[in-house]
């Protein structure tokens, strides 16, 4: 371990050679050049901004409490640029330190009547101006004029469908997709409430997914059109393929009275692949396998290709095990008394 003692000795030597570059004649000239210079352009800084200038600044608007059923077919700007005179020292603090409150219009108040609100710029001055010093002055604000209309329209229920792409990881599939809510409310007016059938979301892209995946998606916006809600979530269930084998009996069907099918072998075995949380509840019974008396008159030899007449939805990838079995049409003996 380092001695202590050592350890002070080597900051001090540090320290001597620090001190005695800057204390240099020649470093020491150039250091109270470069503070004359600060102190010379510090002043300069102050004077300058002791004059009066004009700067833009950004707004933002916020328009609240729109009822369901109100459609703007033209909404409110998402800001307004307002310019103001003052010093520059004045000006410096709103760039960099003061924050202005958004503009909040509460729709309530102004849809007193008709389908349009209209503000002059005199009007959101007042909020505005209470934000600003005393000294500053507003000289512009664009939009100079504030228009917004609105209609009230009918509304029916249409169900989601979605937009996109979506796919499961290798060995995974997707047993189901869930909305919620799998239907919204969509006003507007008559002529363009019939031609809506669905709301659509935004395309979606999602890819290799293993596991359980909610995403929530904008639906898509319809020109005079609302949607409530304007969102939903979409919940993808994954699951995992496992393999499962069955026998499945073989029947015949459509033999006459004195005639019966013997196959050989009686049962032939059914894979197929089917997510884990089905794993237990796909049973040979889901499973048919049927030979038609008709079929077997065409063949010309004793072999038959098994077919699955009935399956479940949810299987996929699957084998039969023998696929051709032997047969044999036995003629029926009946004992009379």
């Amino acid at each position: 371990m380092p001695d202590k003692k050592n350890i002070r000795t080597n900051i001090s030597k540090i320290t001597k050679q620090i001190r005695d570059f800057l204390l240099s004649r020649k470093n020491r000239e150039f250091l109270i050049f470069l503070f004359f210079f600060f102190v010379a352009s510090f002043f300069w800084l102050i004077q300058t901004l002791n004059y009066d200038y004009e700067a833009e600044f950004a707004i933002p608007l916020r328009l609240k409490n729109v009822p369901d059923d109100v459609v703007l077919t033209l909404p409110p700007p998402q800001e307004v640029r307002v310019t103001v005179k003052d010093k520059g020292t004045v000006l410096m603090n709103y760039l960099f330190g003061q924050s202005f409150y958004p503009i909040t219009l509460d729709f309530k108040d102004y849809s007193k009547s008709g389908n349009q609100i209209r503000l002059l710029s005199s009007n959101l001055q007042k909020f505005i101006a209470s934000q600003l010093l005393i000294s500053s002055r507003i000289t512009s604000m664009k939009p100079d004029t504030l228009d917004i209309i609105y209609t009230r329209e009918k509304a029916k229920k249409v169900p989601v469908q979605l937009v996109g792409h979506y796919t499961a990881g290798q060995q995974y599939y997707i047993s189901k997709v869930q909305y919620r809510p799998d239907s919204v409310t969509v006003f507007a007016p008559e002529k363009i409430l019939d031609t809506i059938r669905y709301a659509y979301t935004e395309p979606i892209e999602l890819k290799n997914m293993t596991d359980t995946t909610v995403t929530r998606t904008v639906l898509k916006r319809i020109k005079g059109a609302k949607f409530v809600p304007n969102f939903i979530d979409i919940r993808f269930l994954v699951d995992i393929y496992t393999e499962k084998t069955v026998e499945v009996p073989i029947k015949g069907t459509g033999f006459p009275i004195n005639k019966s099918l013997k196959t050989f072998p009686s049962k032939v075995k059914v894979t197929f692949q089917v997510g884990l949380s089905r794993f237990k509840d796909i049973t040979a019974d889901y499973f048919s396998i049927e030979i038609p008396y008709k079929e077997l008159l065409k063949c010309k030899n004793d072999k038959y290709t098994v077919k699955l007449k009935n399956m479940p939805k949810d299987v996929g990838h699957i084998r039969i095990s023998p696929s051709e079995i032997d047969f044999l049409i036995e003629q029926n003996t009946s004992n009379d008394n």
